[in-house]
């Protein structure tokens, strides 16, 4: 098994080496990819130095696997080159998310959708995969009829320019901006670029990922995307009108038996779930679980992951696990 990690000096591809060492990914051989900035650059991997290439020495070394976080442009250009040279690439970017052919895969929900596929692979967007890995049991015993999400999210998610803005911000230092207005003591409605219909590109693919990786093209699904000074964690505000009712002992159970799912739902003891218990681990966090009163058979709850982990890095070395596996 040969790996090449396509935009490894990125937030993300650094956070894929991580995950890859921490889950033991067994590999003959890392293949570092990354910008011609970085070309020739050298990495520690395993207590191994590496150097790090450009794509064309990338392909001739006929990686068996292909990891890309380099942002859709490269992987429109260049997963597309990778395969034709027998490699499966899993891309971190929005580039192949819809795309017909190319299957969207959160493992613990649809990893079937695979079988078959050895070309490429999409890796959702990281507020829709906490999203779906907390829905998708409850959705599976009660049918959801209609879900409304409010996101809260890290500006990590922006890339490591929205970080060292926040940091600067923070330190008084003046720098390079990557939003127009301040990040530290503010928030604001904007992730993404704004569309026709009012809502940001964003709050699009949380809508059309979540039907995509749920089988259900017409569900119903209205988001709003903010950001928030936080490094490091996506929050999520979840309404769920349900087809059938429920009873929250059973939701408790089923969100508890989710793999991949922590239940942290204790008001009484202060215990909900918050970016800062999440950073670093790959589990989605889920709490403040209760009816809504205002409507029957609808459920709030609150939904937490660490976006660079699960909701990026993690979700993409367990479809390579899951591949190398099967």
């Amino acid at each position: 098994m040969k790996l090449a990690v396509v935009g490894i000096t990125g937030l993300v591809g650094r956070e894929i080496v991580k995950v890859l060492d921490e889950h033991r990914f067994t590999m003959s051989m890392l293949i570092p990819v990354a910008s011609p900035l970085s070309k020739g650059k050298k990495m520690v991997f395993r207590d191994r130095e590496y150097t790090i290439l450009d794509h064309e020495k990338a392909i001739s070394l006929q990686p068996d696997m292909a990891i890309f976080s380099a942002g859709g442009k490269v992987s429109r250009d260049w997963a597309p080159r990778y395969a034709a040279a027998g490699c499966t690439v899993i891309d971190n970017s929005s580039a192949w998310r819809m795309d017909q052919d190319v299957p969207l895969v959160v493992p613990e929900i649809n990893a079937s959708d695979l079988i078959g596929h050895r070309r490429i692979i999409a890796n959702p967007n990281c507020s829709t995969i906490q999203l779906v890995l907390a829905v998708a049991p409850l959705h599976k015993r009660y049918r959801i009829k209609r879900m409304v999400v409010s996101t809260y999210q890290s500006v990590t998610g922006t890339g490591a320019r929205a970080v060292r803005q926040l940091e600067n911000e923070r330190h008084g230092i003046e720098g390079e901006r990557a939003y127009p207005y301040p990040i530290d003591l503010n928030l604001f409605p904007h992730g993404g670029d704004f569309l026709d219909n009012g809502y940001t590109t964003e709050e699009m693919k949380l809508v059309n990922e979540s039907r995509k990786i749920l089988h259900e093209p017409n569900l119903r699904i209205t988001s709003t995307i903010v950001r928030v000074p936080v490094l490091g964690g996506h929050s999520e505000a979840v309404n769920l009108e349900f087809e059938e009712d429920f009873d929250l002992t059973e939701v408790r159970r089923l969100l508890e038996t989710m793999p991949g799912v922590t239940l942290r739902d204790d008001p009484g003891r202060n215990i909900y779930p918050m970016p800062l218990e999440a950073r670093g681990k790959d589990d989605v966090f889920v709490g403040r679980i209760r009816r809504d009163e205002s409507c029957p058979k609808a459920l709030n709850l609150f939904i937490v992951a660490d976006n660079l982990r699960k909701g990026a890095a993690t979700n993409a070395v367990q479809i390579a696990e899951w591949l190398q596996k099967n």
